[in-house]
């Protein structure tokens, strides 16, 4: 996970950076929505990949919407730790019984 820390706090620091010379300042700046069509974007994508079973189109697209999912964080004042700690929490519950106290 240390790769994500790292790269989140890259994209911490670039929310201040120019976003003439900056690809994730300029979506920072395009704001919220901007920043979750392109997060939605490449999850498609690796979505489509995955279905096709092209594995490295799958490792490619998934990086991309990792990145994304951390930019969408940033913009949204949220911590991949955050994320981190949700699951942390999750941990021993089996997907059916969280599902089930969702939507209780």
């Amino acid at each position: 996970m240390k790769v994500l820390e790292q790269l989140a706090k890259v994209v911490r620091e670039r929310r201040h950076a120019d976003p003439r010379s900056s690809w994730t300042a300029k979506l920072l700046q395009d704001g919220r929505q901007r920043c979750a069509k392109k997060f939605g974007e490449e999850a498609v994508e690796a979505v489509i990949a995955g279905a096709a079973g092209d594995r490295e189109a799958l490792i490619s697209e998934s990086a991309d919407t990792l990145f994304h999912l951390l930019v969408l964080l940033e913009v949204n004042d949220a911590t991949i730790q955050e994320v981190l700690d949700e699951l942390d929490l999750r941990q021993g519950v089996s997907g059916i019984d969280e599902k089930k106290s969702r939507s209780a």
